[in-house]
């Protein structure tokens, strides 16, 4: 088998001028179910990878209906599709399948069908009664209206006989005959068939000279115009325009009102879902990129100087917090502060220089505990999710290449910037690392508010205990579990002091050691309630050190001002805090606020609108599906307009022809 699968040549006719306004060839082909291959300039690639198609169908199945589709795109080919099918055989070979016959034969019915045109291709030196393309086509257009006859190698036959034939007097077509002669030599060239050479002549200029040559001469009293035949390969080309013109026209009417309806829908329904409003992807894309910034603008609001001082304040006061815990909170002799503090006869100087010291190292430790760093780090994270609020909201959820592209770029500036602000804010805050001058109403403020962050870590604890009371199961419960702790913890101290005394203590019973150790209610207390009478006992101890302390915030002496410093190192840790947030906060705005502010948004347009294609915009666009189906509407509603104007045109132009007069002519006349 010579040709083992369909293929469907589709010829497109593109404008002379359109290469040389754009990057498109003049000429290409196209496979279009390989799209991998792309637009081939090289006639010899098309001619192989056809070879090859077409050799892919196994021997042992000889023919396929899975179709080769080639395209070929210039400016000297009509608007036209033409599909070589296999051949029809009388009787399969040794080597081929049984059912070959049947097969080629429904294959071909496919394609003959209505409203198809129908070129029956028959030798000259065969009887045309004996023609399988002829009786197949007869089999589906008895009257012929859409066959045409193509009768090939008329040079074999005489030229009389070859006439004859072609006038089909003996089995006449509506649309006739046309005589062929298609031998010619070999050729080689990029789409050589299609157009001529001026060098080497192609294969159409040899078949069309060859042609001439044969019809003409001492054949022309046979063939020529005054014999009303149709012959030459030209010929059968303005034949076939001529037909599907001639079909198209006969079927203007149905067309265009299938057209006008499908048009009055899709308008109805634009009208109807979107107003008439009309988008392009280039709009979108801006619109969503002015949406992007104004929802920016709008949340940088979040990122205000009191804003950031807050927020940093939170985390120093966190800081402060720990500090106090460690340095004064967890040591036994913080009561006598408070004792000293009431002594009205105790001066700041005659204060023991261990309370002194304990005041150093508490501000060195908030001083030198990374501020610059961590504060840095806590803006930056809010930026983060900042970006991450805007990136993820709508219309983002539908473009993730480009939610993902935002965040990249957002955490560039973050990274460039973090190192350089982090070491500017050690910078500003190191005078503090050495000595905080502190006035009146600094110490005012900071003294009322370490009186409240007292008060919300009172609240706390308040709460911890009053969740271990519902787990326990009441306040008597946990004040005798509380008291039942005291007692052991008590106990256990006094045996590690006699351990180290040397004392020998008694037996161990019930995981307690000595014949004076309290009395366990094991049937009373589980090790869970224990461990939460450990917790409780803690967390009223702190009740109860918060409370002194609270109190010795608001005496007199803390009242006196900052000398007394040393008496209330909450307020003056307090103060340090507030000193420390304020510096940094203005170092942060200038070093990475202000910079991300100001390049974020300039970000946006070299990374996303001014780095995509018009191509990149389209997909963009077409991700959002209430944008797709927008645009998939408008486009659909465009298409059928501009083609109801060309359907309108060629029925005016219809109307215009039937109306003005014209000679007689006959059926073939235009082609003598």
């Amino acid at each position: 088998m010579v040709t083992r699968r369909p293929i469907e040549l589709t010829l497109i006719h593109t404008p002379a001028n359109a290469a040389s306004s754009s990057t498109t060839p003049a000429e290409y082909g196209v496979f279009p179910n390989t799209p991998g291959m792309g637009k081939i300039t090289n006639f010899a690639t098309i001619q192989k990878t056809l070879t090859d198609l077409n050799l892919s169908v196994p021997p042992e199945l000889a023919v396929s209906d899975d179709p080769i589709q080639l395209q070929i795109h210039s400016p000297h080919v009509p608007d036209l599709t033409l599909i070589d099918l296999p051949g029809y055989i009388q009787i399969s070979s040794m080597d081929q399948p049984d059912q070959l016959k049947d097969k080629i034969v429904s294959l071909c019915d496919k394609y003959i069908r209505e409203p198809n045109i129908i070129l029956a291709v028959c030798a000259a030196d065969v009887d045309l009664a004996n023609s399988p393309a002829l009786r197949a086509s007869r089999r589906v257009d008895p009257l012929g209206t859409r066959t045409i006859g193509v009768v090939t190698k008329m040079d074999l036959v005489k030229p009389e006989q070859g006439a004859q034939i072609i006038r089909g007097e003996r089995y006449p077509l509506h649309l006739g005959y046309v005589g062929v002669v298609c031998k010619a030599p070999p050729t080689t060239g990029v789409f050589k068939a299609i157009r001529g050479d001026r060098e080497t002549p192609n294969v159409t200029g040899a078949v069309l000279k060859r042609e001439e040559e044969f019809f003409g001469g001492e054949n022309a009293r046979y063939f020529g115009r005054d014999k009303k035949v149709m012959v030459g390969t030209d010929t059968l080309r303005r034949r076939l325009m001529d037909v599907l013109e001639t079909s198209m026209a006969s079927s203007l009417h149905g067309i265009t009102n299938a057209v006008q309806l499908e048009l009055e829908e899709a308008s109805y329904q634009f009208k109807v879902q979107y107003n008439d409003r009309r988008i392009t992807s280039e709009s979108y894309m801006a619109e969503t990129i002015d949406a992007l910034k104004a929802r920016f603008k709008e949340y940088t609001k979040q990122f205000t100087k009191p804003a950031v001082r807050s927020k940093l304040k939170n985390m120093l006061d966190e800081k402060l917090m720990d500090i106090l815990e460690r340095v004064y909170w967890n040591d036994p002799r913080t009561p006598e502060l408070s004792k000293l503090g009431d002594d009205k006869n105790m001066t700041a100087e005659e204060l023991d220089s261990y309370w002194k010291f304990k005041l150093e190292t508490s501000s060195s430790l908030l001083t030198k505990s990374g501020v610059g760093r961590d504060s840095t780090a806590l803006v930056a994270e809010g930026l983060r999710q900042l970006i991450d609020s805007i990136s993820t909201g709508e219309p983002f959820t539908f473009h993730p290449s480009v939610t993902e592209r935002i965040t990249e770029f957002s955490h560039a500036i973050l990274r460039e910037r973090m190192g350089l602000t982090a070491d500017q804010v050690e910078n500003c805050i190191k005078p503090y690392k050495y000595e905080v001058e502190v006035d009146d109403r600094e110490w005012s403020v900071g003294r009322d508010r370490a009186e409240e962050k007292f008060g919300e870590e009172m609240k706390r604890c308040d709460a911890k205990l009053a969740e271990i009371k519902g787990r326990v199961g009441g306040a008597r419960k946990l004040s005798g579990l509380i008291r039942h702790v005291g007692e052991l913890e008590k106990w256990e101290e006094d045996r590690r002091k006699r351990r180290f005394s040397g004392v020998v203590v008694g037996s161990e019973e019930s995981g307690v050691e000595g014949e004076n150790a309290p009395v366990l209610d094991a049937y009373k207390y589980s090790p869970a309630q224990i461990i939460d009478g450990r917790h409780a006992l803690l967390l009223a101890n702190r009740l109860t050190l918060l409370k002194l302390r609270q109190q010795a915030l608001k005496s007199r002496r803390c009242r006196q001002g900052p000398d007394q410093s040393a008496f209330c190192p909450e307020a003056f840790l307090s103060v340090v805090a507030d000193k420390l947030a304020y510096t940094s906060t203005m170092f942060i705005n200038i070093e990475l606020l202000e910079q991300f502010f100001y390049q974020f948004p300039r970000e946006i347009d070299s990374r996303i609108l001014y780095d995509l294609n018009r191509e990149e915009i389209g997909r963009f666009a077409r991700e959002n599906p209430k944008i797709r189906q927008h645009l998939e509407l408008q486009d659909r509603k465009d298409k059928l307009e501009q083609v109801m104007r060309s359907l309108q045109s060629l029925v005016n132009l219809q109307k215009d022809t039937k109306s003005s007069p014209s000679r007689r002519e006959g059926l073939f006349t235009k082609f003598f």
